[in-house]
C-alpha cells in the first residue's frame, strides 16, 4: 500500500512542471517499451520468414489480420533490412532518455533537438508504412499497428517537453503560440483525436474482416 501511495505521490506532485515532466517521461517509457517489444517480435518474425517464406506466424489470423502478408511485402525492408531493426535501435535510446528524465536528469538542448528530429522522422516513417499496409497491401499486422500507436504517444510526449523547454530552436513568434497550445493541453487533444481517427479508420474499412 505504501508503494502505491508513493507512486501516486510521484505523479501528483504539487509542482506542476515536475508533475508534467513525470507524466511526459512515463508516457515515453511506456510507449518505447511497448514499441521495443513489438519491434523484437517483428524482427523475430522477419528472421523466420527469411528462413522459410511459408512460415506460419502466430499473428496471421485471417486475410485482414495477417503479419505474414505484410512481412513479405517489399516495403517491409525499405533500407535493405527489416524495418523493425530500426525500432530496436531507436526505442532503446528513447527508453534511456525516459528513465533518465524520470530520475530528474536534464539533457542538453542540442541533444533533445536531435532526438525530436529523429523521432519526427520515425513518426512519418511509421505512418507511411501504415498507409502502405492500409491502402496498398490491404492487410494489417497487429504488432505494426502497436508500433504506430506507441510512436504517436512518444512523439507527442517528446514534442510537449521540447516545446515547454524551448529545445526546438524556433523563433519566439512561433514558440509563443506553441506554449499557449500546450498550456491548454491542446496537444493532448490532438493526440487522442489522431488515435481515435486511426482506430475508427481501421474499423470502418476492415471491420467486417477483422474477426472473420
Amino acid at each position: 500500500m505504501n508503494k502505491l501511495h508513493a507512486i501516486r505521490d510521484f505523479f501528483t506532485h504539487e509542482d506542476k512542471k515536475l508533475r508534467d515532466d513525470r507524466w511526459i517521461f512515463a508516457s515515453m517509457l511506456v510507449g518505447a517499451v511497448l514499441s521495443l517489444l513489438a519491434s523484437f517480435v517483428l524482427s523475430y518474425d522477419a528472421i523466420q520468414i527469411a528462413k522459410n517464406p511459408n512460415a506460419e506466424l502466430s499473428c496471421s489470423v485471417n486475410v485482414v489480420i495477417n503479419c505474414a502478408t505484410v512481412a513479405k511485402h517489399p516495403t517491409a525492408e525499405m533500407f535493405g533490412f527489416p524495418n523493425s531493426f530500426l525500432g530496436l535501435m531507436a526505442e532503446s535510446v528513447v527508453i534511456t532518455v525516459a528513465i533518465a528524465g524520470l530520475a530528474g536528469i536534464r539533457f542538453p538542448r542540442g541533444f533533445m533537438f536531435a532526438a525530436q528530429i529523429g523521432y519526427t522522422l520515425g513518426l512519418i516513417f511509421a505512418y507511411v508504412l501504415f498507409y502502405i499496409s492500409f491502402f496498398i497491401i490491404q492487410a494489417l499486422c497487429p504488432w505494426c499497428l502497436l508500433v504506430t500507436l506507441t510512436t504517436t504517444l512518444v512523439f507527442f510526449a517528446m514534442t510537449r517537453y521540447n516545446i515547454r523547454e524551448n529545445n526546438l530552436y524556433l523563433p519566439k513568434s512561433i514558440m509563443r503560440p506553441l506554449h499557449r497550445w500546450i498550456e491548454k493541453d491542446y496537444d493532448k487533444l490532438l493526440m487522442w483525436s489522431l488515435i481515435v481517427i486511426f482506430i475508427a479508420a481501421i474499423i470502418v474499412k476492415y471491420g467486417d474482416g477483422l474477426f472473420a
